[in-house]
């Protein structure tokens, strides 16, 4: 056992373009991966050795070879997917991204740990590219957006914020990045773990589905900054908790919503009990079984869902109503029906 651990201690610390070997689950349920380790700068064999699934990632490689790495792992160590050639042009340095399920899923970690996952707008910038890689990769069927360590996000980045005038503030970028998210054709499922707070309440609302952690904490507490909520924090909230709760938790700025209240308001689907590790995991089965389904039909029911937003009912139900029409025009609606009618699951073609 000594030598198994001092195996599982040792850690690739050179680029990787991963060849996989074989697989070995330990009693502690994370994954290992025997791996032969080539770097992708150097062009040679490094050596061969257990690598913890967790740790892995592209940023990896380009962190330890910063000026020509260009490698990127043949197999997603997780999952055994082949790492999109998309993602492998990518240099992120304030995201992770991993595609899981057979490149059906994709996921987004926010990675400024030091600083509570604070959204900066190099942070943003990388988000809505990796979103929107995710959503040009046909096999991808649903996106997770997670964040590192202890928070999901604790809000903006105050420092990069503070000296911005208000020219600067009404000329920015940063604040589109939001709409951005919430804009993507492909279902979006935000895994909140730890902190939630101003912007990155902002950004878990402004996906579609949120699932909380036991330790998950909500508030928009943009007002004890001598500011407001300005990325739709004013407007989701009061549509997801009611205008009460959501004055309270706006004109107080410290009125924080914890995982239990939130799943009872419905901010939340649902809190899942355990770890980080855990909730990641949940949402990546969700973000599966709607992968799982029809693309375009999926695509039309994010749609028709989110008009209730923007449109009175009476609208909103002739919307509706127009995309389910739209629906039987689609070969994946007549496989749904004739699976059903013949008692066999449905082999969609996303088309």
């Amino acid at each position: 056992m000594e030598t198994l651990i001092l195996i599982l201690k040792t850690y690739v610390t050179a680029g990787l373009r991963g060849e996989l070997a074989a697989t070995k689950t330990f009693s502690h349920s994370k994954r290992f991966i025997l791996t032969s380790v080539k770097c992708g700068s150097a062009g040679v064999r490094i050596h061969e050795n257990f690598i913890p699934a967790t740790s892995w990632n592209i940023k990896t490689c380009r962190r330890f070879h910063p000026s020509r790495c260009q490698a990127y792992a043949d197999q997603d160590v997780n999952q055994g997917t082949k790492l999109h050639e998309k993602l492998a042009e990518k240099n992120y340095d304030s995201i992770d991204v991993d595609l899981v399920e057979n490149g059906t899923v994709g996921v987004i970690y926010l990675d400024r740990q030091k600083a509570l996952n604070a959204l900066s707008e190099a942070l943003m910038n990388e988000v809505v590219d990796a979103c929107q890689t995710f959503e040009s990769i046909e096999e991808v069927g649903a996106i997770v957006i997670t964040g590192k360590g202890k928070a999901f996000a604790a809000g903006a980045d105050i420092k990069e914020m503070k000296d911005k005038t208000f020219e600067d503030a009404h000329k920015s970028r940063l604040f589109s990045h939001w709409n951005a998210v919430a804009a993507l054709r492909k279902p979006t499922i935000a895994a909140v773990n730890g902190f939630a707070l101003g912007g990155g309440c902002e950004l878990a609302m402004a996906c579609d589905i949120i699932l909380a952690g036991e330790k998950a904490l909500f508030g928009q507490p943009e007002v004890k900054l001598g500011v407001i909520p300005g990325i739709g924090g004013t407007q989701r909230l009061i549509r997801e908790v009611g205008k009460s709760r959501a004055m309270e938790m706006i004109l107080t700025g410290k009125a924080f919503m914890n995982a239990e209240e939130a799943a009872q308001r419905g901010l939340v689907s649902r809190v899942v009990p355990g770890d980080n590790e855990t909730l990641v995991a949940e949402a990546i089965k969700v973000a599966k079984s709607i992968a799982e389904l029809s693309r375009p039909t999926i695509a039309m029911a994010k749609e028709a869902v989110n008009a209730a937003y923007e449109l009175g009912l009476s609208e909103g139900i002739k919307r509706e109503h127009s995309l389910f029409c739209a629906t039987f025009a689609l070969e994946d609606q007549k496989e749904g029906m004739a699976a059903f009618a013949e008692k066999r699951d449905p082999q969609f073609k996303h088309k």
